[in-house]
């Protein structure tokens, strides 16, 4: 009986000990507070700041760099201006579930070796919420340099606009920093808007880029997701490079000036959705890419509709719309590829072709290249002879003996009207894997480049 009340005993001190712990948790947490500050006593509020304080920065210009080494969060009131003079990060983030919000922040370095930036997100920093600021003449807008679901959103960011393009830096950068995301910002005059490297499970959505080189740049960034982004007037919209797995949906290219969007070794995507429209020079240019889905996109107003190339092999090309193209396709080889599936072929705005059974499907195949375009792809200046009689009889004799067609793209099912684009079911899709749930974050990835 005695050994059961000692037990009985030390139950219930276990359980007051517990409490104790619970009540020192809240009081803890009850010490965070909202500290109003000026220019004149940020650094001394900085030191004195607990994990979990707000920081409220009154209007005033402060005098930068300024580190976070606890987790805070830096709050701006209208007109509160960091100045980073130049020198290093205007601001740099060391602590994890830090906020900075509502600020101007300006005048970062302008060293691209040590990626001088308006905010660098180290990656001790996870959880770090970065929105709803002006980012002007910094030299990189954001930089999140390895944490862990970190979020940049809502931001005004423009760069350097007294630099070269390839002197500036981008946007917002990323490497190796899994599960961020990247929504709602507008982004002007930067190298790249966005450009990730060594990273994966990102988001990227609904951000405005202009005057950049490339609106979003992919390196070696696998299962992300970019949806509802705006690319106009800039040199590339979205160059998606040695990634896999990206779901790249109902994005615009507008006015951008080389092409809408360029893959070189990007493999087992999913296009769906997007429109580029007065595309400088090709909508899309493939390059040694495989097995990606092109389904339900408009490409309208360019020099080329989709040029590929270099070996791309296994891509569906379906439900698609081209319009007003000067070449609707341009591709060089021997192959016979069918840009059709289960009986769904592609829009061609110039396909004069019958639908006698009013099934929405031309009543003969749709063939965007012939041998005169083999000719004069081979041997550009062919062109001299484009209207020659020895022309007119090759083109009268392929019309005549079909086996003398080349190799390339025909469309066994082209569609009478364009697919419409504009509302998409996106789990309607067989390659509809979620970027953000494909497999455990690992932490070891590649160097820092």
């Amino acid at each position: 009986m005695a050994w059961f009340s000692k037990k009985l005993v030390m139950k219930q001190y276990v359980l007051a000990f517990l409490l104790s712990i619970v009540a020192l948790m809240t009081v803890f947490e009850s010490q965070a507070v909202v500290l109003q500050v000026t220019p004149d006593t940020l650094a001394t509020s900085l030191i004195k700041a607990q994990d979990g304080d707000v920081l409220v920065m009154t209007k005033g210009l402060y005098t930068g760099p300024i580190v976070l080494k606890k987790s805070l969060t830096l709050k701006g009131e209208q007109g509160a201006v960091i100045d980073g003079n130049r020198i290093g990060n205007t601001i740099e983030v060391l602590a994890p579930d830090s906020v900075v919000s509502g600020l101007k922040i300006i005048n970062s370095g302008q060293d691209l070796s040590q990626q001088n930036s308006g905010v660098f997100v180290n990656k001790t920093a996870h959880n770090t919420v970065i929105e709803n600021n002006i980012l002007q003449d910094n030299l990189i807008g954001v930089y999140l340099w390895g944490p862990k679901n970190a979020v940049v959103r809502n931001n005004h960011i423009e760069g350097l606009q007294v630099l070269q393009v390839n002197d500036r830096g981008n946007g917002v950068q990323l490497w190796n920093t899994p599960g961020s995301i990247v929504e709602n910002n507008t982004i002007l005059f930067g190298r790249d808007g966005i450009f990730t490297t060594t990273s994966k499970k990102n988001i990227f959505r609904n951000n405005i880029f202009e005057k950049t080189r490339f609106a979003i740049h992919y390196m070696y960034t696998n299962n992300s997701e970019v949806s509802g982004n705006i690319s106009r007037g800039n040199d590339v919209g979205y160059a998606l490079m040695f990634s896999k797995k990206l779901k790249i949906t109902n994005n615009q290219s507008i006015n951008d000036k080389e092409h809408g969007f360029a893959l070189n070794y990007a493999n087992s995507s999913l296009f769906k959705g997007n429109r580029v429209e007065n595309g400088g020079v090709k909508c899309v240019f493939i390059y040694n890419s495989n097995k990606n889905r092109f389904v339900q996109n408009h490409f309208e107003g360019c020099q080329i509709g989709i040029h590929f190339t270099a070996g791309s092999e296994k891509n569906t090309v379906s439900e698609n719309a081209f319009i007003s193209n000067q070449h609707q396709v341009k591709y060089v080889g021997t192959r016979h590829l069918d840009w059709s599936e289960n009986n769904r072929g592609n829009y061609w705005s110039d396909n004069p072709a019958f639908d006698l059974n009013g099934d929405n499907i031309a009543d003969s195949v749709y063939r965007p290249n012939d041998v005169l375009d083999q000719v004069i792809w081979a041997y550009p200046s062919a062109k001299l002879l484009i209207n020659s009689p020895a022309m007119e009889i090759l083109r009268w004799s392929q019309s005549q003996f079909p086996s003398l067609q080349p190799g390339g793209v025909f469309d066994s099912a082209p569609l009478m009207t364009p697919p419409l684009i504009d509302q998409i079911s996106l789990n309607s899709d067989p390659l509809n894997f979620d970027p953000l749930n494909s497999g455990p974050l690992n932490s070891d990835m590649e160097t820092n480049p």
